[in-house]
């Protein structure tokens, strides 16, 4: 981990610690965008199904016209630390920014910074599944 990812993690953490209460928000994202600006996003729970703190992330950073992101990392509250992206999160990650990286666990405390190819190892794009992909 670089030391920009580094502060993306502890911002991250007060982000969760501040905007994350109940059972309706429980996971704070912060993405950073390849100029450094950051992102952030809370997932939204609700018993019919919800985004996931990363996808709301993904999307702000859409509205907020940041398109070329970095860097991705969540964080759960109540002193959950850093979360590994689900499987829905991580095949969108991978469809719209093939390059990102996301910073996960790595036991013990300890966390990495990993490409979304490493997450999805054997994976295919989205794009894969258009007609027009050849």
């Amino acid at each position: 981990m670089t030391p920009e990812d580094a502060e993306l993690v502890a911002a991250a953490r007060e982000l969760a610690r501040t905007r994350c209460r109940g059972e309706d928000h429980t996971v704070a994202a912060l993405v950073r965008a390849r100029d450094g600006r950051t992102v952030p996003g809370v997932n939204v729970y609700h018993f019919t199904g919800g985004p996931c703190a990363e996808l709301v992330a993904l999307g702000a950073a859409v509205a907020a016209g940041v398109a070329e992101l970095d860097t991705i990392v969540a964080v759960g509250y109540a002193g959950r630390g850093v979360l590994p992206p689900c499987g829905r999160c991580r095949q969108v990650l991978l469809d719209l920014h093939p390059d990102i990286r996301v910073i996960v666990p790595a036991g013990e405390g300890l966390l990495r910074t990993v490409p979304v190819t490493e997450l999805l190892p054997t994976s295919y794009a989205g794009s894969a599944l258009r007609p027009d992909s050849g």
